[in-house]
């Protein structure tokens, strides 16, 4: 195979891997719903909002910072658990940092929405 059909080919594995990844945590992870839906009311309503670029670009930045958190954090609780099969305390605590992780990046994510869409909506409204 020429050294490029081998490169691209990879690559294409490496989309697969991911988007397996992807696929898992929706499968396995109710969370990742919640995000789902709110991801898509987020940007249903900046669009209703006709949100400016700059701002587009915060709540994609913050949007995708919950989405990475979330897939680190299944990929933490997955490592943990083939680790650690029985309960241990350090096995806890490596769960519940990564949970952690997720609950700060969705509030600084609530928070940017507010900032960015707030004012807007309720313009809008009233």
């Amino acid at each position: 195979m020429p050294p490029l059909l081998s490169f691209l080919a990879a690559r294409a594995r490496s989309f697969t891997h991911a988007f397996n990844g992807w696929w898992y945590v929706l499968r396995t992870q109710k969370n990742a719903w919640v995000h789902a839906i709110i991801t898509v009311l987020v940007v249903g309503l900046a669009a209703w909002l006709q949100t400016p670029a700059r701002d587009w670009a915060l709540l994609i930045v913050m949007i995708a910072m919950v989405w990475a958190a979330e897939f680190f954090n299944t990929a933490i609780e997955a490592v943990v658990d083939l680790a650690s099969p029985t309960h241990h305390p350090l096995a806890k605590v490596g769960k519940d940092v990564g949970a952690a992780a997720v609950l700060i990046a969705a509030g600084a994510a609530v928070l940017v929405g507010l900032l960015v869409l707030g004012q807007p909506l309720w313009q809008k409204i009233f």
